[in-house]
């Protein structure tokens, strides 16, 4: 009978703890479970519970990583609320709160370099900070104050999109790590509440109310905004993660809210496994393979926490013989 050895050109690894980074079809013995293992590939993707943001909230805003996600403003029953949580991946820990407290804003950028735009706190407001993976920085304003709008991009490179002023509006504004400018492209569906991901010069807008619940996608290359293949679920109050060509749109509300989960290559939204806990006003962050979502409305706030898998992403799993 031929062994690994032979097969492969090397003897199983007894290691007493699986290694941090295992590439595709290595094989190992872990001495502290007694299980023999390997790394192979999901076949599809998957949500999965995570640990629970401190405060239930939902208009919050997200940025960041699965690993290093980062959770901004929001609200609860008892009002707006200023607060930051960041994630390492297993829980989430207070940090630094925002200078001003609001809901339903806009956010990008990573955890410990990211931005915070718009939102509503009696009304709708252009207020723009930076976050040094600490404190918060009061930045130059919006030109055009708004909420429950959609952002993309990095800290020095930022996209704003939609939103309410009210009424709605396709107003889109670039920053450039000082202050936003208008850009000629408006959106060609008017509307808020939707989502966004990608950077500032290949964004990605999708879903919203205009005022009927949308559907519509729209690609942004730096200048123009065009429309695209919508989404097989029309919806609202829905969260993102991903770039252009590779995103991923979950959550949000037809009428209640819904778990719906889609995937984006680039050209056309193909339906994926459902999230665990329906919800809409949430928020999200990461990438298409390797997602995060946390907060929302139930109805009632909630601190509930999911992280996805995509499928081919890298994946233990462990070998029986039973």
């Amino acid at each position: 009978m031929a062994e690994y050895k032979g097969i492969k050109g090397f003897k199983v690894q007894y290691l007493s703890a699986d290694p941090s980074n295992p590439i595709i079809g290595q094989t190992w013995y872990n001495s502290t479970s007694k299980d023999l293992k390997y790394t192979g590939v999901t076949t599809a993707g998957a949500w999965a519970t995570g640990g629970n943001l401190a405060t239930a909230k939902n208009g919050l805003a997200g940025a960041g990583t699965q690993t290093a996600g980062l959770s901004i403003a929001g609200e609860d029953p008892s009002g707006n609320l200023a607060q930051t949580e960041e994630y390492d991946g297993t829980s989430w820990s207070p940090s630094g709160n925002l200078n001003t407290a609001r809901r339903v804003l806009g956010g990008c950028g990573i955890q410990t370099s990211a931005l915070a735009f718009g939102g509503y706190i009696t009304a709708e407001v252009g207020t723009t900070e930076e976050y040094n993976g600490s404190t918060w920085t009061s930045s130059n304003p919006l030109n055009t104050a708004r909420y429950a709008l959609a952002g993309a991009g990095i800290q020095t490179a930022a996209l704003a999109f939609g939103g309410s002023t009210p009424p709605r509006t396709n107003a889109t504004e670039e920053y450039d790590g000082n202050s936003w400018a208008t850009s000629p492209g408006s959106l060609n569906t008017v509307r808020n509440e939707l989502a966004g991901c990608g950077t500032q010069t290949a964004g990605l807008a999708f879903g919203g109310s205009a005022p009927a619940i949308t559907g519509a996608t729209e690609e942004y290359n730096g200048a123009t905004w065009t429309s695209v293949n919508s989404m097989n679920t029309a919806r609202n109050y829905l969260a993102a993660a991903g770039i252009q060509t590779a995103a991923l749109g979950f959550g949000g509300s037809t009428t209640v809210p819904v778990s719906t989960t889609e995937e984006y290559d680039g050209t056309s939204w193909t339906a994926t496994t459902s999230m665990n806990t329906a919800r809409g006003v949430l928020a999200g962050a990461g990438t298409k393979p390797a997602a995060l979502a946390f907060g929302g409305n139930l109805p009632g706030v909630s601190n509930a926490t999911e992280e996805w898998t995509g499928a081919g992403s890298p994946t233990t799993k462990t070998i029986t013989v039973s």
